[in-house]
């Protein structure tokens, strides 16, 4: 498993080089253009010297020659820290925006296997760094040109001088090969602890009330900031590793020069090299060494490869695949058949078209699984949810998401103003009010300084408010099934009545599938659903299921000594 999420990490990082744009090619000229130049200056320098010990006349040639190079490689490399940034920017832009389409696709399950904090990190700085790898790649390739340069003229100046870089060039690539492997995989662990750090913000920030209620600040700093020793450990092994390699291909660098200084000198001595032949040799020697600088770039792609593994993984989660067909005429009837997931199990069960269905058990019996399979939200590992007689997945995604509308217990309201975020692009817009109004919003919503207009960055609203918009919207979209997740718990009892009663008496006839708590909303609904540790216990009408103790214990507090239709006994 390992090696696949490594091979998509590392078809990841070639994705990201071969889709960036210009950048990478605009990188490779400036880099080999200036490679090129830097292979040339040393030649030049050299005829400079051997014009002036000659008092040659084309000297004052060679020495523009020199300027104009040195110009070409001031020019090169600054377009190249322009391409750099450009490159590194637009690469993590476009993985970004993949990684996001990706987790929305995928739906719930991405946060059921990443902590949210832990997308966060993937979607956010690992995409970054990520996106520097074809600076990395572009930069480490590069210098190979002035090596390979190197080596040609050497061997034009002295073949014994190239076989002496030869070797000297082979030590530096295996020092770059171990500090590849070895970076590649501390930075994953630094990565993965970032990480981690980030989904503990993440849950402390949801829970910021709670945690200045019961004045436990101190103690969920120290839980969020433990992994930090973990941090520092992982921080220090990289050090270690970009100085243990720098010092190694520090020292093969002198060691080279020297070697070939000390074989120029004896084919100088021979007679069989000039003075500036000699230094155009010693210069080229520290260009065929260039690859022991490379230890910056071979860091960045380590680390490029780290966090693309961590983006990969995202990528590799299926996404929630839709069919093609759209639903019969219907009104909306749900059939559970053979359906098994962990936590729930449902044989046979339809939800008739048109009715209001009550799901009720205790904490953890499975009523938000049977309304997220409901919706689909989520997909059951066996067996298949109908709508209309069609399996769900056979459904074209606008045509599902047109069919059914679903209200949370704390919605996320996305829209740029409060009547956006009830319409979510709805082409009628007389469809906003009446939801707003089945959802008692219309009201506080029209008392808004814009009414409808008012942008949702400056509406602060209550948890009640909150939910009733979130109601507004499910009423706006659901064409067929409206599936509420106790999307009245904030509520006040009024209101929730109202709220209620609109739901009763929906003039559209949707079928409505309400996960309630209150005895209220069950005594009200046509059927209710009963669950028990994710089973089925009984279909029927309320007053029927209430001579059953067991039934009535779900029911906790006061309400017990409740009749069947919540009235007083």
């Amino acid at each position: 498993m390992k090696e696949t999420v490594v091979r998509a990490g590392d078809r990841l990082v070639m994705d990201a080089v071969r889709r960036s744009g210009p950048w990478p090619a605009v990188l490779a000229v400036t880099a080999i253009g200036g490679a090129a130049a830097e292979l040339a200056l040393p030649y030049a320098v050299g005829r400079t010297v051997d014009g002036f010990v000659s008092a040659r006349p084309e000297t004052a040639s060679w020495l523009t020659a020199c300027a104009v190079i040195v110009a070409a490689i001031m020019l090169c490399e600054s377009a190249g820290v322009w391409a750099r940034g450009a490159s590194s920017a637009y690469a993590a832009a476009r993985l970004r925006l993949s990684v996001l389409r990706h987790v929305l696709g995928v739906g719930p399950a991405a946060t059921r296997r990443f902590p949210e904090g832990e997308l966060v990190t993937r979607a956010g700085l690992n995409t970054e760094e990520a996106g520097r790898a074809p600076e990395s790649v572009t930069g480490a390739l590069a210098l190979l040109v002035p090596t390979l340069g190197a080596l040609v003229a050497l061997t034009l100046i002295d073949p014994v001088l190239t076989a002496t870089l030869v070797a000297g060039i082979a030590l530096i690539l295996l020092v770059l090969r171990a500090f590849l492997r070895a970076t590649t995989t501390i930075a994953g662990g630094y990565q993965e602890v970032q990480g981690e750090i980030a989904a503990r913000l993440v849950d402390a920030l949801g829970g910021a009330r709670t945690i200045a209620a019961a004045g436990t600040a101190d103690r969920e700093t120290r839980r969020v900031l433990a992994p930090m020793d973990r941090l520092r450990a992982h921080g220090m092994a990289l050090w270690r590793a970009n100085a243990s390699a720098g010092v190694q291909a520090g020292l093969v660098v002198p060691l080279v020069e020297v070697a070939v200084l000390a074989v120029g000198g004896l084919r100088l001595a021979a007679g069989e090299l000039t003075i500036g032949e000699l230094y155009a040799a010693a210069r080229y020697a520290v260009l065929g060494a260039a690859l022991s600088t490379a230890l910056g770039h071979i860091g960045g792609l380590a680390r490029a490869r780290a966090a693309a593994e961590r983006v990969a993984e995202v990528l590799g989660l299926p996404a929630t695949r839709y069919g093609t067909s759209r639903p019969p005429a219907g009104l909306g009837s749900v059939a559970f058949r053979g359906v098994t997931m962990p936590g729930l199990a449902v044989d046979d069960l339809v939800i008739a078209g048109g009715s209001v269905t009550a799901v009720v058990g205790r904490s953890g019996s499975g009523k938000s699984l049977l309304a997220a399979l409901a919706a689909r939200l989520a997909d059951p590992a066996g067996g298949t949810v109908l709508l209309d007689g069609v399996p769900l997945p056979e459904l074209d995604r606008a045509e599902l998401r047109r069919a059914i509308g679903y209200a949370f217990e704390r919605p996320v309201l996305v829209g740029d103003t409060v009547g956006a975020a009830i319409g979510l692009g709805a082409d009628d817009q007389g469809v906003v009010p009446a939801a707003a109004t089945a959802a008692c919003a219309d009201g506080f919503i029209r008392r808004l300084p814009g009414g409808y207009a008012t942008p949702m960055a400056d509406t602060p609203l209550s948890g009640g408010e909150r939910q009733r918009i979130g109601l507004a919207r499910a009423f706006a979209q659901g064409e067929r099934l409206l599936v509420l997740d106790d999307a009245t718990s904030s509520l006040d009892t009024v209101t929730e009545r109202q709220v209620g009663n609109a739901l009763t008496a929906d003039p559209r006839g949707r079928t409505r599938l309400i996960v309630a708590h209150r005895l209220t909303t069950a005594s009200r609904a046509d059927r209710v659903v009963w669950l028990e540790d994710g089973r089925v216990l009984g279909h029927a009408p309320h007053h029927e299921l209430w001579a059953n103790p067991h039934y009535r214990a779900v029911f906790q507090g006061p309400q017990e000594s409740r009749g069947p239709r919540g009235d007083v006994s």
